[in-house]
């Protein structure tokens, strides 16, 4: 299993808000974990991406991962193409041939000479999803990553999701909304930190 949480917990001072989490994201999958606002998947975001320790249990995976945050992490000054250059820097890569083929299809290309100031939300967040997916990444956790797109940009997410756990890769797609459900393989519901199947969704395949 290329992304694997035990028995995750969480508290904020006395405030438990993750309560012995389990659940895997196979090669090969796509995963969806859905709540609402407060019910603990920024805590848990921020666990599986390294960011924060857990009070208790364990989260570990396999391969590169790439992390796509809600709140893209862009300079406004630099070009899409000099975000490009630098994460390329980042990721030690010999090229940006990578980044370059995603915003190809995610029809932004035409704007790689922009300032990142000047684009619209919607294609500030194909950069953001392009950066988390240049370096190729085995397991990628996906936050919101579809907010702002239009709807051939939302279906053009969904192609490449697809395209990517079709070359094995494992994607964890987490969101306060519950429509997508239908596209996943598996469906968790998280609510007040407790992590329960949802019997009801996913069979994206």
């Amino acid at each position: 299993m290329s992304l694997q949480v035990r028995q995750l917990r969480h508290a904020y001072g006395k405030r438990l808000v993750l309560r012995d989490v389990t659940f895997e994201v196979p090669d090969g999958a796509l995963v969806g974990v859905v709540g609402e606002n407060g019910a603990g998947k920024t805590t848990l975001l921020r666990i599986l991406c390294g960011e924060l320790t857990p009070t208790g249990g364990a989260a570990s995976h396999t391969g590169r991962m790439g992390y796509c945050p809600q709140q893209a992490v862009l300079n406004d000054a630099f070009t899409v193409r000099q975000h490009l250059w630098f994460f390329r820097l980042a990721y030690r890569l010999p090229d940006t041939r990578r980044g370059e083929e995603l915003m190809d299809g995610l029809r932004f290309a035409d704007c790689r000479d922009e300032r990142v100031g000047t684009l619209s939300g919607g294609t500030r967040q194909k950069l953001n999803l392009t950066l988390a997916l240049m370096h190729d990444p085995e397991v990628l956790l996906l936050d919101e990553p579809y907010q702002g797109f239009d709807w051939d940009t939302y279906l053009r997410f969904w192609e490449l999701a697809q395209q990517l756990r079709d070359r094995g890769r494992s994607v964890l797609v987490i969101s306060h909304l519950a429509h997508d459900t239908a596209r996943l393989d598996t469906v968790y519901r998280l609510g007040a930190g407790v992590l329960r199947p949802d019997a009801t969704a996913g069979g994206g395949r």
